[in-house]
């Protein structure tokens, strides 16, 4: 009888642990400046886009264009200029998987 409810309290714990959702990983280095113009909030209206949920390659491309110049900004190129390519991807994968 004892065994039986240990493998019950067992069986127990271990269902709610896999049904526990994953703590979402920390945002790379850099990602937190973002975070002051880009709303994280999908019900915020603003003219600067939300990131989370973004296409990756696409924020790589736009981080890459405004960091060399080739994309006019007032503060992006300036934020931009302090990331490396593996930076940029980092940041971009991080918001890609955010929702």
């Amino acid at each position: 009888m004892l065994t039986m409810r240990i493998i019950a309290a067992v069986a127990s714990l271990t269902a709610s642990i896999c049904a526990a959702p994953a703590a979402p990983p920390e945002p790379p280095p850099g990602a937190a400046a973002c975070s002051g113009c880009h709303p994280a909030n999908a019900g915020i209206e603003t003219p600067v886009p939300r990131l989370a949920g973004r296409n990756p390659a696409e924020m790589v491309q736009q981080m890459q264009a405004f960091r060399d110049g080739q994309r006019d900004a007032t503060v992006m190129g300036r934020i931009a200029k302090g990331f490396t390519d593996p930076q940029i991807q980092a940041i971009a994968a991080w918001y890609a998987d955010q929702r």
